[in-house]
């Protein structure tokens, strides 16, 4: 029986991919890390760990993906866990997001996750074992002010995720979707979060308010980067991952605040809801 995994971890150079890739590496498991430049300044962090493959990768590219998953399979045998993790957020009204820059925090976010998915299942469906754990975020399970462009990438990621899963379980893959709360990276930081061309003023009280917000929580956030990456330890040691896996108390308590608010709102208009279906349906 295998013991030690092949992970591939995308984004690998700060943040969550880098705290991941240091706990994996510290278990024993080897890492193909992926960064957009300087993989040797990675690989020189790490003391030259034999047990790290650095490797340039531009998730908007699917044949830069495809050749980066060949070149992980060549190096190490195979790709048993891959952490989609590679993004960034955007915080911006729905209306100020511009066309370009709605579209490209959906490039990276959404069709980057895909181009990996689409490059590392072929080798996980002839080895019949995997698991595809997918970042998400608080915000792709909740809609916030100022985050309805990048939380609906997230509400993306969901989505796949969850018909991934059902998708897999037959083949012996697992899938999970992992929906981290406000955790202390950079994320709030201009390197991870951008700044669009328009504020509009009349958003001033909501967007505005919440850009305020972004910056006083920088680097306050309650969440701790080196716990979360415990946790996919855990996870992808897992016999029976789960399909979703929110991370984070505040994370927690959102859910079933929503779920509250959902399922009362759901019974208010119960009898709307239950119109609409044809006569010889009842």
């Amino acid at each position: 029986m295998k013991t030690q995994k092949i992970w591939f971890i995308t984004g690998a150079s700060r943040g969550f991919g880098f705290d991941i890739t240091k706990a994996v590496l510290e278990s024993g498991d080897k890492v193909v890390a992926t960064v957009r430049n300087n993989p040797e300044q990675l690989a020189a962090v790490f003391d030259n760990n034999p047990n790290l493959l650095p490797v340039v990768l531009d998730i908007t590219n699917e044949e830069n993906a495809k050749q980066a998953a060949e070149k992980a399979v060549a190096e190490f045998g195979s790709i048993d866990v891959l952490v989609n993790n590679a993004g960034y957020g955007i915080l911006a009204g729905v209306e100020e997001a511009t066309d370009k820059e709605a579209r490209q925090n959906y490039e990276v976010n959404v069709f980057g996750t895909l181009n990996m998915i689409r490059s590392v299942l072929p080798q996980m469906r002839r080895q019949k074992s995997g698991h595809i754990i997918n970042i998400s975020s608080i915000g792709g399970l909740f809609g916030f002010i100022g985050w309805g462009v990048y939380g609906s990438t997230k509400f993306a990621v969901e989505g796949i995720t969850e018909a991934l899963a059902q998708e897999l379980a037959p083949l012996g893959i697992h899938a999970t979707v992992v929906a981290p709360g406000f955790f202390r990276t950079d994320f709030l930081d201009k390197s991870s979060l951008v700044k669009t061309e328009n504020e509009i003023e009349d958003y001033s009280e909501t967007v505005g308010a919440m850009r305020q917000f972004a910056a006083g929580a920088n680097k306050n956030q309650p969440g701790d980067p080196k716990k979360l990456a415990q946790a996919f330890i855990r996870l992808a040691a897992s016999e029976k991952p789960p399909v979703h896996l929110p991370l984070g108390t505040d994370t927690y308590n959102q859910f079933y605040a929503k779920m509250k608010a959902y399922s009362e709102e759901m019974e208010q208009w119960k009898d709307i809801v239950t119109s609409t279906d044809h006569d010889d349906q009842k």
